[in-house]
């Protein structure tokens, strides 16, 4: 583990830009970037166009290490290079960004309320291939949608099942339980949420640290006395659906809940765009989400 990574997760000032999107949404990500389907046959061509996006971003003199503390990232894009070097190399070595990697599969169908996570096969594989990467982190999304008791301590035991899986390869987890912003019990579930994760947390052996990627909670700073706990090395929030205004509004009223947004940071971009019109976009939403984040 690199300890000046950790340095900066822990306390470092800005948030983590969540460049992820995998096999099933990047189609809907290149169609919010402005590239309609039409424009690539397979999803080699797809894959290359959504890597040429991400780079666009990343080289953006916009994308910088006075905001944003780490960027995670497609497991397609941990093989592909930026100007030579391996994209977590260069995230580090030229923007001081901490890199992560998405490492599940998607969801299982809706059960007890929730979507747990596909089953992630060869998943020691790919921890040994990011660690080899200079990957910092991983991150792995569950869904709640409904106040299940039940439903929601499966989401939370299987999330830090892997999650020490994870940590023995020397990574940083990022468990993401996902409470939907939409659901009608929201506030119940994060009660119940809360209360798992509390119980996970206090049976980790002293020297695993994790981080939590979770939803904007209904009662502002409710997830603070986690941020507390020393197996805990920083809490960020999700943008989960909400625009990227309505996301910084809430945010901010959350101290030390810092953004992981992927939708509402590359909100308004496109393809289309002059280099000069696309930075300064960019460097807009960069701003607003950073200063959401240090409230």
């Amino acid at each position: 583990m690199n300890e000046n990574q950790m340095n900066r997760m822990h306390t470092g000032k800005g948030f983590i830009a969540a460049l992820d999107q995998s096999g099933g949404s990047t189609p809907k990500a290149l169609l919010q970037y402005g590239v309609l389907e039409r424009n690539y046959s397979n999803d080699e061509e797809m894959f290359d166009l959504v890597h040429e996006m991400r780079k666009r971003i990343i080289k953006s003199p916009a994308f910088t290490s006075e905001y944003i503390l780490g960027a995670i990232l497609f497991e397609n894009t941990m093989y592909r290079t930026i100007d030579g070097q391996y994209t977590a190399d260069y995230l580090w070595k030229q923007k001081n960004i901490v890199p992560f990697l998405k490492v599940d599969k998607g969801l299982t169908e809706l059960e007890d309320g929730v979507q747990l996570m596909k089953p992630i096969t060869d998943l020691n594989e790919l921890l040994k291939k990011a660690a080899e990467k200079n990957i910092f982190g991983t991150k792995m999304r569950s869904v709640i949608r409904e106040a299940n008791s039940h439903g929601i301590k499966k989401v939370v035991d299987q999330q830090f099942e892997i999650g020490k899986q994870i940590a023995k390869f020397g990574l940083v987890p990022i468990i993401e339980p996902e409470v939907d912003i939409y659901s009608a019990d929201k506030e119940e579930s994060e009660k119940l949420l809360k209360l798992e994760i509390s119980k996970q947390l206090s049976n980790l052996d002293q020297k695993t640290k994790v981080m939590l990627k979770l939803s904007i909670p209904i009662q502002d700073n409710f997830y603070s006395d986690l941020m507390d706990d020393p197996h805990v090395v920083r809490i960020v929030a999700l943008s989960g659906g909400y625009s990227q205004a309505e996301a910084n509004k809430k945010l901010a009223c959350n101290h030390g809940l810092i953004a992981s947004f992927s939708r509402a940071l590359s909100q308004g971009l496109t393809a289309q765009q002059t280099e000069e019109e696309f930075n300064a976009m960019l460097s807009n939403s960069i701003k607003k989400i950073y200063e959401a984040s240090i409230k």
